[in-house]
């Protein structure tokens, strides 16, 4: 049965700093490379884009990417985890406030993120976090790019290039009444679907450049190297940043990574994932026997096994 690769088209909890050496390095993935591609395409035309992927897959870091190669690469690359925002705060954080809004604020006011990003990007992580009563005002400066803040009486004219990630499926919660349906549509100009680290075709790649990153002309021997590619990664790149980076530092000495190097908890993790893979191979060559030998007959195959032909369905798809 084969793995299925997709790419779909359609602390602090904000930053602005310039970019570091991120964990994430996309470039010879064969699916993010031309997503990348697309991406700016569409942004040139000041369309926005909606990156959709699992937590730890380099979202933010594509995101960046896209800036630095998009119409205000000049300006200012302003995220903000909406998830990470407490809801009492996030509207004076993105809208901004003006001199005494409210108890506590500042006697000079607060420009806001949306106002920090003019002129740059705005990049909204999470975005499914995003409380709905804050969604009305965001389609609101989308549509009419203006800003009001808290208190404040005077729009104030904004231009940004627009990205928004998500780990969450937006159509779900538009479907359950959680996220407005018309900025849905208003973010989703592209959407783009990372492929988690598993699925990823530069895996030995990106674990060079990450051990190089955190040390370089540090190496690996063939069997660390060998456990990392079986490994399922399901905290993604930001996982393999940190297995790497345990590991270096419970080397002794400076010669090549080994696999007794490796953290228990990723051997215990790696085994894990073994035990079950080689067992679900087993049950899906058993159901390929099956069907086999009733002739192809999905429903004679499953009767025999005890199971629906929707399972069997699903297992031959995959």
């Amino acid at each position: 049965l084969h793995t299925r690769t997709r790419l779909r088209l359609g602390g602090r909890v904000s930053r602005r700093s310039r970019p570091i050496r991120p964990p994430e390095e996309p470039a010879e993935d064969g699916m993010v490379a031309s997503a990348l591609q697309q991406a700016r395409r569409v942004l040139a035309r000041d369309i926005p884009v909606l990156v959709e992927g699992e937590t730890g897959t380099g979202k933010e870091y594509f995101a960046r990417r896209l800036h630095e190669g998009g119409p205000h690469a000049a300006g200012e690359f302003v995220a903000v985890n909406c998830a990470a925002l407490p809801e009492s705060l996030i509207e004076s954080e993105l809208f901004g406030y003006a001199p005494g809004a409210f108890t506590g604020a500042r006697r000079e006011g607060h420009p806001g993120k949306l106002a920090e990003a003019d002129g740059g990007t705005l990049f909204l992580d999470e975005i499914g976090d995003m409380p709905l009563a804050l969604q009305s005002r965001l389609l609101r400066v989308l549509q009419e790019r203006q800003i009001v803040p808290v208190g404040g009486s005077r729009p104030l004219r904004v231009e940004f290039t627009l990205i928004s990630a998500t780990h969450r499926d937006l159509r779900q919660l538009v479907a359950a009444g959680e996220f407005r349906s018309d900025l849905y549509y208003r973010l989703n100009g592209l959407r783009v679907a990372l492929p988690p680290l598993r699925e990823r075709s530069d895996l030995r790649a990106l674990v060079q450049k990450l051990l190089h990153a955190s040390e370089p002309g540090a190496e690996i021997d063939d069997d660390a190297l060998s456990l990392l590619l079986e490994h399922p990664w399901p905290g993604n790149c930001r996982q393999l940043e940190f297995v790497l980076r345990t590991a270096l530092a419970l080397r002794e000495g400076d010669g090549p990574l080994q696999a007794h190097h490796l953290p228990d908890d990723f051997r215990a993790e790696l085994s894990a994932a073994s035990s079950a893979g080689g067992l679900q191979a087993a049950k899906d060559n058993m159901i390929r026997e099956a069907v086999e030998a009733h002739g192809g007959n999905v429903a004679a195959a499953a009767r025999a096994l005890g199971i629906n032909r929707s399972t069997i369905y699903r297992r031959l798809r995959e």
